[in-house]
């Protein structure tokens, strides 16, 4: 497994953000590049990540293939298809967004995000995209949702089922199906499922924790990692048995923070004899 984050600052060379990656002691990183980079460009990032043992895990495309909206859905499409050959030109692990909603808010929660409908849409969109790119070595993959498909292993296992084709993937984000007090504190046997299910498809992953409050209704919200419930120890033990995947943090918003969530993801490596 290898640990990344994203690295701040403004680099002018290739060399300079692979330094900055390793740095942090990190041996993986997000795409460092924009969609629309030139070839040339493209092809010294992925030499200097090479030179430097570092893994692209993952080029986000994030946007809303399957709205309502047909011309926020065809520039959705069109950008994970960019999203996508960038990532098998650059050598990344994967291609990744989520499903989509079918709300006006492209990541929002939405009474027809979980029928056979939407499903059957999700197919659709995702067929596209790889076979119009065809990609080889890189895979698209959808990120786990708390009210959207894929928002479980078994419909992610029917995801991959239906939609038929070597190049899906799948990137497991644990925190973001954890949308009950019930997976909340049963999420190492969640975990477990998880991996038993999907191991083979998994591509990427997501570093976060979440925590429950103690209000009513229910309130989840994500956290730095450490500070909430998620069971790293069983995380970091499953995802240790996979051939070398991602563990990507993300969605803090200083250095410290991310900082912090390192230093607690290593001593918890380090207590189950994980090499980072």
């Amino acid at each position: 497994m290898r640990l990344g984050a994203p690295v701040f600052g403004t680099f002018e060379t290739p060399e300079q953000w692979a330094a900055a990656v390793r740095a942090k002691g990190y041996r993986a990183a997000y795409c460092p590049l924009k969609l629309d980079a030139n070839e040339a460009t493209i092809h010294a990032y992925a030499q200097a990540a090479k030179r430097n043992d570092i893994v692209i895990a993952e080029v986000g495309a994030w946007s809303n293939p399957i709205s309502y909206d047909a011309d926020e859905s065809a520039r959705a499409i069109a950008k994970c298809v960019d999203g996508l050959s960038l990532a098998e030109r650059i050598g990344a692990r994967c291609c990744v967004n989520i499903s989509g909603s079918r709300s006006t808010v492209w990541d929002g929660p939405h009474p027809d995000n979980l029928t056979e409908e939407t499903f059957e849409r999700i197919v659709e969109v995702v067929r596209e995209i790889i076979d119009t790119v065809q990609p080889t070595r890189t895979y698209y993959a959808l990120e786990t949702m708390p009210w959207a498909y894929p928002d479980s292993a078994d419909s992610y296992l029917q995801l991959i089922r239906a939609i038929a084709r070597p190049q899906f993937g799948v990137h497991l984000d644990p925190v973001n199906i954890i949308n009950s007090p019930q997976r909340y504190f049963e999420n190492a046997a969640l975990l477990r499922d998880c991996f038993s299910k999907l191991g083979p498809y998994i591509k990427s992953c997501h570093a976060k924790d979440i925590c429950l409050a103690e209000k009513l209704t229910v309130h989840l919200d994500e956290c730095i990692a450490g500070t909430g419930g998620l069971d790293y120890a069983v995380y970091l033990r499953e995802l240790n048995q996979l051939d070398d995947v991602p563990l990507m943090l993300e969605h803090l918003h200083a250095k410290a923070q991310y900082d912090q969530a390192a230093a607690y993801v290593r001593s918890v490596a380090q207590e189950g004899g994980i090499t980072l």
